[in-house]
């Protein structure tokens, strides 16, 4: 099987800005995540922005360490931390909002992220449409990825969406991919 960077890169490589849905084994996220974004900031030598629903900044930047990628180039959105009673104490890296049911305070958050980004190629990684649909009914949901889409082919980033593979979530999938330029499957 190839590997994700190698994968990802021969899907995408003929676009330069696009917005990417990529559905994910949940026995294989964080490994998947972790190398797609590795292959973004190590073999693109990109920046980007990171929005995290799922794990605090925290553990996401030390297993991002453990791995070897580089996250001096990732602006991290915290949508985690405070839900969990974590400490949030500010640093130029990361973000921390409220919550992933408060889309407004992610959407705002993103806007100022990227604008930050000192490249004119940058990405955007949304980190998971799965945990979005636990905490924001599907109408919700598939409004702000609408708006979302919109917004990132405005930024003018690379864009991925990311979504644990569950046949409850297929239906919003399929309802998304018309926002999308390309659905990937890892």
């Amino acid at each position: 099987m190839e590997s994700v960077g190698k994968e990802f890169a021969k899907k995408l490589k003929a676009l330069k800005h696009y917005v990417a849905i990529a559905t994910v084994d949940a026995k294989k996220y964080e490994k998947t995540n972790l190398e797609i974004i590795r292959h973004l900031t190590d073999e693109e030598n990109i920046p980007g922005v990171y929005v995290t629903l799922n794990k605090p900044f925290a553990t996401l930047a030390e297993a991002l360490a453990r791995a070897r990628v580089d996250a001096r180039m990732i602006i991290f959105i915290d949508a985690v931390t405070k839900t969990a009673g974590g400490k949030s104490e500010k640093t130029k890296q990361c973000l921390f909002i409220g919550a992933p049911n408060n889309l407004s305070d992610i959407s705002i958050a993103m806007d100022q992220a990227v604008r930050a980004l000192p490249s004119e190629e940058r990405f955007v990684f949304f980190d998971s449409l799965s945990t979005l649909l636990l905490y924001n009914n599907v109408g919700s949901v598939a409004r702000f990825i609408h708006f979302l889409a919109s917004k990132m082919r405005v930024w003018k980033v690379k864009g991925i969406i990311v979504s644990l593979r569950k046949n409850k979530d297929q239906e919003l999938i399929d309802e998304l991919l018309q926002f999308c330029d390309v659905s990937l499957d890892f």
